[in-house]
């Protein structure tokens, strides 16, 4: 394993350490599951299956569950196809679920590349300025006109999460090194709202 390579995996596993203890100093906000590393599409069917039950098991409203579920499935299929890999081909990814009484917090984290980063931020942003409407206006119109990137995506999964939220998409995207950045998304999910 290369230098370059164990400092990537050292800076994604600290920012995954701060966030996963920042969740669990609060008395207020329980685990409800994470995992630090790549993600295949057993470990996604695995997580979003076992954390769909336990909001069940949670009593949370059936429209909460399929917002959740929906998210999930976007965040981590966005890390399997978009996730960058340092030089020894490992993918540092991560993905934090916390709940508390008002809220679900679901944190997704992977690698990109620093060249990405204007692109992100400026989509992120964009996103960001809508109001719920003009979120789905701008999912319908992707879904018509979106265009199917190499990596069989036209763009919807960040539209879809901010969508499915009903909030703001918090994120931030932290160099590594000269390539690769740290990318880190943070969704709310309101568990009184269906």
């Amino acid at each position: 394993m290369g230098k370059e390579s164990n400092n990537v995996l050292e800076v994604c596993n600290s920012r995954y350490q701060e966030i996963y203890g920042n969740y669990n100093i609060s008395l207020k906000k329980k685990i409800v599951v994470s995992h630090f590393g790549e993600f295949s599409q057993d470990l996604v069917n695995s997580i979003s299956n076992g954390v769909e039950e336990a909001m069940i098991v949670a009593e949370d409203k059936k429209g909460t569950v399929k917002r959740m579920f929906s998210i999930l499935v976007e965040g981590l299929q966005n890390i399997r196809l978009h996730g960058e890999k340092d030089e020894d081909g490992n993918q540092a990814s991560f993905l934090i679920i916390a709940q508390d009484e008002d809220a679900y917090l679901v944190t997704l984290a992977n690698l990109v590349l620093i060249t990405n980063k204007p692109v992100i931020e400026e989509r992120l942003s964009e996103i960001n300025s809508f109001d719920e409407k003009q979120v789905k206006s701008l999912y319908m119109e992707v879904l018509t006109n979106g265009i199917i990137s190499n990596k069989g995506g036209a763009g919807l999964g960040f539209i879809t999460m901010a969508m499915k939220s009903k909030n703001k998409l918090n994120f931030s995207i932290e160099p590594i090194n000269d390539n690769l950045a740290c990318f880190c998304i943070e969704l709310k999910i309101n568990r009184k709202k269906s």
